[in-house]
């Protein structure tokens, strides 16, 4: 039977970096996501992370719930009735915060990658699954990356099934100034940049993904949360070349085309009942 809503139709009408994003993809309608998120409300990047996750995942804005890790009690009634857990980024808050609030998230990270469940984490994720597992995050202003990047897989990213597809090169949109130095025993490093040597992960034997990068975000929607933060990126690099990282960004469609991997190969396998 099909599902009322398995109709192909556009999520984001101004996307256009790839012919993978901004389509609903009608095999993926009945599966139900959670979106962790460290935004302060008022935040329009809550609503924009939102809307780019659904766009790259091929799903409709009703299939993702959010999660507010700075509001809400985490635990593992957050993810019942859910197929996946999806980890975003954040605009005004480290991992290495000392707040309360901050550390539940990185705990809570560290508790839902060992459960079972499917969780890709980005950015402000990435490091919060470094941190909790045992890893070390250190802040790196002078090593920040703000825009479109050239990255490189690691042998285990080449054969890595999720992520072999990139190439061995591939542009991706970043934007951070910490930086995992350090992964834990289990986390598997499968890319790196000339700045950051660890730029994604997987976890051994769980279906647990997590990049410093952006798959969710188009070099249009980056440029826009760039132009957004313009002030304190003229502050971090110098005005001068914050424009000429605002002028940088380039299409990243491989990037791009991770997340709905992911749901085909790891959420639907164990939905289904295939091998990870």
């Amino acid at each position: 039977m099909t599902h009322p809503d398995a109709a192909a139709g556009p999520l984001d009408p101004d996307t256009d970096d790839s012919a993978v994003t901004g389509a609903f993809v009608a095999h993926r309608a009945h599966l139900r996501f959670a979106l962790l998120q460290v935004r302060n409300p008022g935040d329009p990047t809550r609503e924009d992370e939102l809307v780019a996750f659904c766009d790259k995942l091929g799903v409709r804005r009703g299939q993702v719930r959010i999660l507010d890790a700075l509001s809400e009690r985490l635990g593992p009634e957050s993810t019942e009735g859910v197929d996946a857990l999806l980890v975003g980024g954040s605009g005004q808050y480290s991992v290495l915060d000392d707040d309360p609030r901050i550390r539940a998230f990185v705990d809570y990270l560290a508790a839902v990658s060992d459960s079972g469940l499917p969780v890709f984490a980005s950015c402000f994720g990435y490091q919060g699954l470094v941190l909790g597992l045992g890893g070390e995050v250190i802040a790196a202003e002078d090593r920040a990356e703000v825009g479109t990047y050239d990255l490189w897989l690691t042998p285990e990213g080449g054969a890595d099934p999720l992520f072999s597809a990139l190439g061995p090169q591939f542009l991706a949109q970043l934007g951070h100034k910490d930086q995992a130095v350090r992964l834990p025993a289990g986390l598997v490093n499968l890319a790196s940049s000339e700045r950051t040597p660890n730029q994604a992960l997987r976890m051994e034997g769980r279906p647990v993904y997590g990049t410093q990068f952006h798959p969710e975000m188009s070099w249009r929607e980056n440029r826009g949360r760039f132009l957004r933060y313009m002030k304190e990126y003229g502050k971090l690099f110098g005005d001068e070349a914050a424009q000429r990282q605002l002028d940088s960004h380039r299409p990243s469609e491989a990037a791009n085309a991770l997340l709905g991997r992911f749901v085909d190969q790891v959420v639907l396998g164990r939905v289904e009942g295939g091998a990870l």
